[in-house]
């Protein structure tokens, strides 16, 4: 209760300031997203699909043994990623894009990992993205709850946002359009229109487009083309 006094009168105060209503704009937010936070810790963990957490290996085992990178599959679509690599050790530290490598992701075997200097959103939002990674697709998937058993675009960008605590509830397409900051972000960037979304993170591409496993959300190195595409970013990432 006192809590709640207290932000009561954070809020009147801020009204009468310049730039108030942008202010409580933000509280609320901030609000919504601890509000959200709290629902999901409270739900049962038997509604909750469940996860199955991989011991990423080091980059010394990797390097020794390219066999030892576990499957990228975390969804119940049929998918497998077989557990022997065809990659040679000169190779498997070649999965990531062009440009400043201290600042992208590197992707093994479906899984990102978040590059050291990224800033804590965006590796929470990395870390998000892999745990649904493999996950089938279906329309409207990831809006009735941000945990779902398969997920479409908006819904799996929505689910990568709210990891690194960008958003407080799922966005469509079209919410997207409008989110954030207009153009591109260093770290993150989201791309929408009123028919798909998918998101670039620390130079990694996450989207629900089919690829050879299948259609859900997935990474991709290869870019894709924007045109048609709103760009927005979070503020100052």
């Amino acid at each position: 209760m006192l809590h709640a006094v207290a932000v009561l009168q954070v809020v009147v105060a801020l009204a009468g300031t310049s730039g108030g209503d942008q202010a409580i704009e933000k509280v609320g937010n901030g609000l919504a997203l601890l509000g959200a936070r709290y629902q999901l810790e409270q739900t049962e963990p038997a509604a909750r699909p469940s996860a199955k957490k991989v011991r990423l290996p080091s980059a010394e085992e990797i390097a020794a043994d390219p066999t030892v990178l576990p499957p990228a599959s975390a969804g119940s679509n049929g998918t497998h990623v077989p557990h022997a690599s065809s990659l040679g050790r000169d190779e498997i530290f070649a999965h990531r894009r062009g440009g400043d490598l201290g600042s992208t992701s590197i992707l093994l075997t479906g899984v990102a990992l978040a590059p050291p200097d990224a800033p804590e959103a965006v590796q929470g939002a990395i870390n998000a993205a892999n745990t649904i990674v493999g996950r089938p697709y279906i329309w409207g998937g990831g809006h009735a709850s941000f945990y779902s058993d398969s997920y479409d675009c908006s819904g799996a960008v929505s689910f990568a946002l709210f990891g690194g605590g960008l958003i407080p509830h799922p966005l469509t397409s079209g919410d997207l359009m409008h989110w954030g900051t207009p153009g591109p972000g260093k770290w993150i960037t989201v791309y929408a229109n009123p028919g798909h979304a998918f998101a670039e993170i620390a130079g990694l591409r996450f989207d629900t487009v089919g690829a050879e496993q299948g259609t859900g959300p997935r990474w991709h190195l290869a870019t894709t083309s924007t045109a048609g595409f709103v760009a927005r970013h979070p503020p100052g990432l």
